[in-house]
């Protein structure tokens, strides 16, 4: 019995060890940055960047346990680094789900990957079943964030709110941080949950992450059809909310029916571009010029599966490609940052690419709409 008691005590120990360790554990591997920081960008590019609004459309950085008030030494966004960064706005897009064999080709729904990180990093027991629960308890640690940041990070609900920060910015760097969510797992197939998500801050929704949903078809999905008869009724409802619609992991044809019936700008928040990385991922010419004739913007992601490289020439490269395919008025930025990517820098970095963008011959004032003025004038058109 005695031994018994020590046998259970070490299983014990050890269930406990795996419950602390095993979530940083996870963040370490996926969330990666090569090189690590410092970062060194040249004397012209750091003193462009310090006059530049920078925003980025794209992180999933609700997803981990970090606190980001504070610095941290894995993953790639905090408070912190964003200053050092010199962010504005960020979004923080919310994963509800996730296939377990994700890939860029064509997955199924069957699984559930954020049900485990759900269990093991504490979240409540409602959020271990439900899209919709997840989204909301991420929404709240967002708020919790905002409000323990004395000013520091301010959450972004409407367009009145973007101005105030952006007017004030220069006496505090106060980050303009907005709620997106990758794809519309959370509304659970009810139209009727969107406003519930409204009430919590979301301004921004794609229609589909990596599988196909109830609204529309995705680019990794199975059958990556196009809108149902759901997500005509959604695309109105998200127009009537005052809501981004979200084009990222969209298939084709979802991404001509949306195209087709939005009286507002789209955005695609995370992509690459068929000109520099041709794969199922990323769009084509055609398709930047659609999402571009709403008004809108695409955002160009920093992984490699976006840029078909590793670090920031790649990135403006795809920028450069980009912007000479539907000019630099519909194109940002859109990092996938926490978003289980190796990023050539993390969020303290982005003169990096300030840097890179100069030396592909981009104009200084292109680089001032590409590096966050684009996104600004998206946000003050579509938000409430």
């Amino acid at each position: 019995m005695k031994r018994l008691r020590w046998f259970l005590l070490l299983v014990l120990i050890l269930l406990v060890t795996a419950w602390l360790a095993l979530p940083s554990l996870v963040d370490r591997h996926f969330n990666r940055t090569s090189p690590a920081p410092p970062y060194q960008p040249s004397a012209q590019a750091q003193a462009l960047h310090r006059k530049l609004t920078v925003a980025d459309l794209h992180a999933d950085s609700l997803l981990w346990g970090r606190n980001l008030l504070r610095r941290s030494g894995r993953g790639h966004i905090d408070l912190p680094r964003l200053a050092e960064g010199n962010v504005s706005i960020q979004a923080f897009t919310v994963v509800t789900t996730a296939p377990r064999k994700l890939n860029i080709y064509q997955n199924s729904d069957s699984t559930d990957l954020i049900r485990y990180i759900a269990i093991f990093e504490g979240w409540p027991t409602r959020t271990w079943s439900s899209p919709k629960q997840r989204a909301l308890y991420q929404a709240a640690r967002l708020q919790k964030f905002a409000d323990r940041s004395k000013g520091a990070l301010v959450i972004v609900r409407s367009r009145s709110d973007l101005q105030h920060l952006l007017t004030t910015r220069g006496s505090i760097h106060a980050v303009a941080g907005f709620l997106g969510a990758e794809g519309a797992q959370p509304l659970e197939g009810n139209l009727s949950n969107l406003d519930e998500l409204y009430a919590a801050g979301f301004r921004m929704m794609a229609p589909t992450h990596f599988t196909d949903t109830a609204i529309a078809g995705a680019a990794a999905g199975m059958k990556k059809a196009g809108l149902t008869d759901l997500g005509r009724q959604w695309v109105s409802a998200m127009e009537s909310h005052h809501m981004l619609i979200d084009l990222a992991h969209a298939s084709p044809a979802t991404l001509r029916d949306v195209t087709a019936m939005a009286t507002r700008p789209l955005i695609v928040s995370h992509t690459g571009v068929k000109g520099t990385c041709n794969n199922p991922r990323n769009l084509s010419d055609d398709e930047l010029r659609a999402v571009a004739r709403t008004n809108g913007v695409i955002g160009i992601g920093l992984w490699d599966t976006a840029t078909c490289g590793s670090d920031a020439r790649a990135v403006a490269r795809a920028i450069h490609y980009a912007v000479n395919i539907v000019g630099a008025d519909h194109v940002a930025l859109g990092s996938d940052f926490d978003g289980g990517v190796t990023a050539p820098f993390d969020s303290s970095g982005w003169a990096l690419l300030t840097d890179a963008l100069l030396h592909e011959g981009i104009s200084e004032q292109d680089i001032h709409k590409i590096m966050g003025e684009n996104v600004v004038r998206v946000l003050l058109e579509v938000l409430p």
